[in-house]
């Protein structure tokens, strides 16, 4: 998801039919891809040849994009497309999730940690935790970790090249300049005292813990000689359901006018979705590993640019984002 304070360039040369390998063979899982950038992107790597997993929580939704897929076409590749129930809400129905594909699948090339909320209020859900934080942040985290051995075990197959993507924001950018801390749920449900912006504030809050956990990670994996790559990609201003569904673009007047200058200004997700593919897919992120997963952010029009604040790249933040995990982990009995 983008963040509604940056301004994308319009045209992106990238094509990923002409500039993706054959993705026959490989087994992808996106999450949130029933719709907005994640869809397109699951069309994107279909039509190369991939298996594509859409992992969400309505069957109904899921398998209403698959066969609007079909419609459209997944010519050429003609890959196929199925449903992984995933609900994000609940860390330990997502570990569930992942043993279940598991069972199912006997290798995993790409997880693409797409889904996300944008609506950061403050909600908590039956464990005291702000729900954005849980489904931004926590569950994905216990998805991946629980992913983490099918990935780790594809990995170690001749030609492999396997990746985990997270699609983060440069809404990030919003904590310059301010204190940010992730040592407790404390922490974790900052208020954010009377700023006006505090929904974007804890949206940019649950970006930056999960870009850092995710740094933290390719860390641990380089340490342990595990060929995974980890890639963290910023969409762009997007217009995808995830920002027109917003109850801001409701209101009289302003909301509508929003809406009307966003829509001509934002990139369609067909471009939005360019980075998520190029990370996943892309033979430049095999030959230069290192440039991609050393702090930089993948954005449209395939540009690396630098993190949008500078506590992305706090190794003590990073540290407390980890280990906090980790505790919550431990605290609802879910060994990954």
């Amino acid at each position: 998801m983008g963040s509604f304070f940056s301004r994308e360039p319009q045209h992106d040369p990238f094509d990923p039919i002409k500039d993706l390998p054959d993705l026959s063979e490989k087994v992808i899982i996106v999450t949130g891809g029933n719709s907005g950038i994640g869809f397109t992107t699951v069309q994107y790597l279909a039509r190369k040849g991939a298996k594509v997993y859409i992992a969400g929580r309505s069957e109904a939704r899921v398998k209403a994009a698959i066969e609007r897929l079909h419609v459209e076409g997944l010519e050429p590749g003609n890959g196929a497309v199925e449903w992984l129930k995933l609900d994000l809400g609940d860390p330990r129905k997502v570990k569930e999730s992942a043993e279940k594909f598991a069972a199912r699948e006997t290798r995993l090339d790409v997880l693409v940690n797409n889904a996300g909320v944008m609506n950061g209020q403050y909600v908590l859900n039956k464990d005291g935790i702000i729900e954005s934080m849980v489904t931004n942040f926590i569950s994905p985290v216990v998805f991946t970790r629980a992913l983490l051995p099918l990935l780790t075990q594809t990995a170690r197959q001749p030609e492999a090249d396997v990746r985990i993507v997270w699609v983060s924001s440069i809404a990030m950018s919003q904590l310059k300049g301010r204190e940010v801390r992730f040592r407790n749920v404390e922490d974790l449900n900052e208020k954010f005292g009377l700023h006006p912006l505090q929904p974007i504030l804890r949206y940019a809050k649950s970006k930056l813990a999960v870009f850092l956990w995710a740094r933290k990670l390719q860390a641990e994996l380089d340490a342990a000689g595990t060929p995974i790559t980890i890639v963290s990609v910023h969409p762009g201003a997007v217009w995808s359901e995830g920002v027109y569904n917003e109850p801001f673009f409701r209101l009289p007047v302003v909301g509508t006018l929003a809406a009307a200058i966003m829509s001509r200004t934002f990139l369609p997700p067909a471009i939005g979705a360019h980075p998520s593919v190029v990370a996943t897919a892309s033979p430049a992120v095999t030959a230069e590993k290192e440039k991609y997963t050393k702090g930089l952010l993948l954005q449209p029009a395939g540009k690396l640019g630098d993190v949008p604040a500078p506590q992305c790249n706090d190794e003590k933040l990073a540290d407390e984002v980890w280990a906090t995990a980790e505790a919550l982990l431990k605290q609802w009995d879910i060994s990954v």
